[in-house]
């Protein structure tokens, strides 16, 4: 439980990816199929939670910094 609680902000990120990923594909992607990764829900998918990953852990550290500089 500690463990999700530490990453929460990171696991949100992936959660919120996955599905922005999936609506990309779903009303923008690539009709031909010619496109890597919009071709694909799974793709569009993976990579959604890439972004989402490094969204939420710059926020985390964001955060982090800012929570220490109230504190100083």
């Amino acid at each position: 439980m500690k463990t999700i609680k530490k990453h929460l902000i990171q696991i949100v990120g992936i959660i919120v990816g996955l599905a922005g990923g999936y609506l990309y594909y779903r009303f923008v992607g690539c009709r031909t199929g010619g496109c890597a990764i919009t071709s694909n829900p799974y793709m569009s998918m993976l990579w959604g939670a890439a972004v989402g990953y490094l969204l939420g852990d710059s926020m985390k550290g964001f955060i982090k910094s800012k929570t220490k500089q109230e504190s100083d």
